[in-house]
């Protein structure tokens, strides 16, 4: 997701031979699947993965918004003064992209994290995040692992995740070291089954908040 593979690739051209290789994975996305077929001969494959859990102390909502009006809803949560601070997560690198420089010409303090920017780029962004020059980071999930902001209120799920482990990955980006925090996702009609599988997985439904004026149109159609 952070752009890597290409270097791993090279790399592993000038690795002489013969050689014991290991691979190591917090996820075994197709990409990954692909290049362990390439790497490895014949490996043993072993698979630790925990129950997906909420975090503790955090508040999770779940926003029906038409797909039209998310941009908007952003917006007016924080214009409105409801939320100062926040991690903003998109499905994509050129929406990250777009909606901090949207966020940014309503005179808010906002900046990406994508995997098309470069590792000084991404930096700059991170530590303007830390050092609150900037109260919105609006991010892909390049930040949804690993990334540790201490005083991050707010999570937002501009989009829902592809998975429900990958909600409480982003979702633990606060609440963290026992701290309360927040989690909203916006979902749209399409999301209903999103919302469905995600709530068995945790054992446990996520609150369903209506925002006024941004109420969702069952007749919508489900392209976000």
């Amino acid at each position: 997701d952070m752009g890597f593979m290409p270097d791993i690739k090279r790399i592993l051209k000038h690795i002489p031979t013969p050689k014991q290789t290991l691979c190591f994975s917090a996820t075994m996305p197709p990409a990954i699947e692909k290049l362990t077929a390439q790497i490895l001969r014949k490996p043993i494959k072993i698979a630790l993965q925990r129950k997906a859990a909420p975090a503790k102390g955090v508040t999770q909502a779940l926003y029906p918004v038409p797909a039209s009006l998310k941009g908007a809803l952003l917006t007016e949560l924080f214009l409105k003064g409801q939320i100062q601070e926040a991690l903003v997560f998109t499905r994509t690198k050129h929406r990250a992209k777009r909606m901090a420089l949207q966020l940014e010409k309503q005179g808010l303090r906002a900046v990406a994290l994508q995997g098309n920017m470069s590792q000084p780029q991404r930096d700059r962004a991170m530590k303007g995040f830390r050092e609150g020059r900037f109260d919105i980071l609006v991010a892909t999930d390049i930040a949804a692992r690993g990334l540790d902001v201490a005083g991050v209120d707010y999570v937002i799920n501009f989009d829902p995740p592809s998975s429900p482990e990958t909600y409480t990955h982003r979702i633990g980006r606060t609440g963290r070291s026992e701290a309360s925090g927040k989690a909203c996702t916006f979902v749209t009609n399409g999301d209903r089954a999103w919302g469905r599988d995600t709530e068995r997985v945790l054992g446990s439904p996520i609150a369903l908040r209506k925002y006024p004026g941004f109420e969702i149109d069952r007749s919508e159609p489900s392209t976000c």
